[in-house]
């Protein structure tokens, strides 16, 4: 099965050793990639394929390391102690084999352990940051026509099944290299232009466009991650998917875009996805129709009874978040319904959620494993668990994974300070795990 594709861009300079001072003019970048990490780290991938534009390239196809460890690190920008290393799945390898040994694409099958290219290692960087690693396979596209390495993503896929893993797909690639007087490959005014209708042509889902840009308008770009997108796209070929662009920006004249890619599972409606129903029961709610929702009932959610927190996001700032700690209401399916009413308008930090503003609204839900009650602060792990903070009749509760808290003691910190809870009251400290669906 594959999950999710990211694509990613590849300049060393967004490594926050090798960036330094110049770090804060790729902010964008460096935060898009660290959310890239997070979703990928999320998505508990068994196997990752990535696909990149600094190997070896060859005409007659794509190249494969063979290699069962590949290394590489960043010593030609100055920083031989940064490392990366990659696994190659030697399974998946063979099944690649046989797939395309009747294609219109012969891939270049590279033996020898092999070296990562920083096209690879800046973006499994972050995906190692995220705690993200996984064996796979490192492809280096080839100068291929853009339907036929399409066609060769497609080979990738029937492997990737036929595996029976969870899989994901890397696609780096910076975009064009003209954007401004004085870029790497000068500056040639259709490189924005570029990058405007790449950007949204991949948001839009236009696969077809995509295949059929205007090669001189990828010639005059000075791009170099067209056919690595090609090649990933290829992957979900015939599926309908979602694309989440995190950021773009181009400060040194080369375009950096940020974006995952999800293909949208067969079933996505409100009895399988708790973010879609939490949308849906809003929609409802503000259209003022007083029926319930009607489902078959037989899904998950209706057999369930767990704790869940609705969260809504504006612009990527908090519009709102109610939960229940653990289950109050008959199934999971009536403890969301209620949640997402009551996050949109109920929460006491924020004014209502009007129904002008709900097409500008993220959701996302979170669903609570059992409280487990822990004897101390070392137990907990901000990315993993959450915490409940209890004093006699006072209790705080936050989240896992949330941006900026980094610590156990920011953590159980903040959830004291919500509860009212003082530095030196004696607190008992409990955690959980969530399981976190986006639409």
């Amino acid at each position: 099965m594959l999950s999710l594709i990211g694509i990613a861009p590849h300049p060393a300079i967004i490594i926050p050793e090798i960036g330094k001072s110049e770090l804060d003019k790729v902010s964008k970048t460096v935060t898009g990639m660290r959310k890239l990490g997070k979703l990928f780290k999320e998505e508990s991938p068994e196997l990752l394929i990535v696909i990149t534009p600094h190997g070896s390239a060859f005409r007659e196809g794509p190249a494969i390391l063979t290699g069962k460890q590949l290394k590489g690190n960043f010593g030609q920008f100055g920083f031989p102690s940064i490392r990366v290393e990659f696994e190659t799945d030697q399974q998946l390898l063979e099944l690649v084999k046989q797939e395309t040994a009747d294609g219109l694409v012969y891939p270049v099958f590279m033996e020898g352990s092999g070296s990562l290219d920083h096209g690879a290692m800046v973006p499994l960087y972050y995906l190692n940051e995220a705690g993200c690693k996984v064996p796979g396979l490192h492809i280096t596209f080839g100068f291929n026509p853009p339907r036929d390495l399409y066609q060769f993503g497609q080979a990738l896929r029937r492997a990737v099944d036929k595996r029976g893993l969870k899989t994901a797909v890397l696609a780096s690639g910076d975009l064009s290299h003209r954007l401004i007087p004085g870029a790497p490959a000068g500056y040639n005014p259709r490189g924005a232009e570029y990058d405007r209708l790449l950007a949204e042509q991949l948001g839009s889902g236009k696969v077809e466009e995509i295949l059929d840009i205007d090669p001189v308008l990828i010639e005059e770009a000075g791009e170099c991650g067209y056919r690595s997108f090609v090649i990933a796209l290829g992957t979900i070929a015939g599926e309908k998917f979602e694309t989440d662009i995190f950021s773009y920006e181009g400060p040194f004249g080369v375009g950096y875009l940020v974006a995952a890619i999800k293909p949208r599972v067969e079933g996505n409606n409100p009895e399988s996805n708790p973010a879609k129903l939490a949308r849906e029961v809003l929609e409802q709610y503000f259209s003022g129709v007083e029926k319930g929702l009607e489902f078959s009932g037989g899904g998950q959610l209706f057999q369930e009874k767990a704790g869940a927190f609705v969260s809504l996001k504006k612009n990527s700032k908090l519009r709102g978040c109610i939960g229940t700690v653990e289950p109050v209401r008959k199934n999971l399916y009536e403890e969301i319904k209620a949640n997402a009413v009551s996050a949109a308008v109920q929460d006491p930090r924020f004014s209502p959620v009007s129904a002008d503003e709900l097409g500008d609204i993220s959701i996302s839900v979170d669903v609570l494993s059992p409280l487990e009650k822990i004897s101390g602060i070392k137990e907990l792990n901000p990315e993993k668990y959450g915490v409940l903070v209890r004093s006699g009749h006072r209790s705080g509760l936050l989240l896992p994974d949330l941006e900026g808290i980094d610590t156990p003691e920011t953590q159980v910190s903040i959830a004291m300070q919500k509860a009212g809870i003082s530095s030196d009251q004696p607190v008992e400290l409990y955690r959980f795990t969530v399981t976190r669906y986006r639409e």
